[in-house]
């Protein structure tokens, strides 16, 4: 079930307060707009008409992997709803650990949040407009060609997400996290990565370990393998 309102805060923050509520696993909610959305670690998400705003939420189960593995999931979810919605996937590539590229600049992010045994998933893609001025390349659909209706792209989206999702209880981890890695940018990719202590740590995109975390390759052949933290395309 998709429900949709022409203006909130956060769809994810409406989203955790309906499954403390009960809310059942597989509702969606999209926004036109939303007047506080935020991305990782607090960052605002500017939201105008014309993007994508939605939030799911998922009840965990005992035999499920690993929370924090919906991310991928999200992932792979979102990259293939683009490339089936423009009919073309080149340029497209996902960034660890939330991030769907375009050409280079971010197109689209992810955020999770839990509460207890629900986890909200939130999607923000940029297509019909893309901030200016920030720190970091950043686009939209529309700027490469027709950008699809919001409506059109969350009915998609939630589709793909709940094939996703599915093959993610019954298979494990391993087919999502194998679509993740043939999906991201080149192995060898040069990549920033900052801890949350605020260290950085430079390196070349090695894939994900059987957990879903970053392997990056050091300058010195070692390896360094990364949970949490933000990461930039050299």
């Amino acid at each position: 079930m998709i429900r949709t309102v022409g203006e909130t805060g956060s769809t994810n923050a409406d989203l955790l307060a309906l499954a403390g509520a009960g809310a059942s696993e597989g509702v969606w909610l999209r926004a036109e707009r939303q007047t506080a959305g935020r991305g990782r670690q607090g960052r605002l998400w500017v939201s105008p008409p014309g993007n994508c705003y939605a939030s799911t939420l998922v009840r965990l189960r005992g035999s499920d992997p690993p929370a924090a593995t919906l991310a991928l999931v999200a992932a792979v979810a979102l990259e293939e709803t683009v490339a089936m919605l423009r009919g073309d996937r080149s340029g497209l590539a996902l960034k660890w650990p939330n991030d769907l590229m375009l050409a280079g600049a971010k197109l689209a992010g992810i955020l999770l949040e839990r509460a207890g045994d629900v986890v909200v998933i939130g999607f923000g893609a940029n297509l019909s407009h893309h901030p200016e001025g920030l720190d970091r390349p950043v686009t939209s659909l529309a700027a490469h060609g027709a950008a699809p209706d919001p409506s059109l792209f969350v009915e998609t989206l939630a589709e793909t997400f709940a094939r996703w999702l599915a093959r993610w209880r019954s298979e494990g981890l391993a087919p999502v996290r194998d679509r993740w890695i043939d999906r991201a940018h080149p192995r060898d990719t040069a990549l920033t990565a900052r801890t949350s202590d605020g260290s950085t740590v430079e390196g070349l995109f090695a894939g994900l370990d059987r957990d879903g975390a970053l392997i990056l390759r050091l300058a010195d052949g070692s390896t360094h393998v990364m949970h949490a933290g933000d990461v930039f395309l050299i």
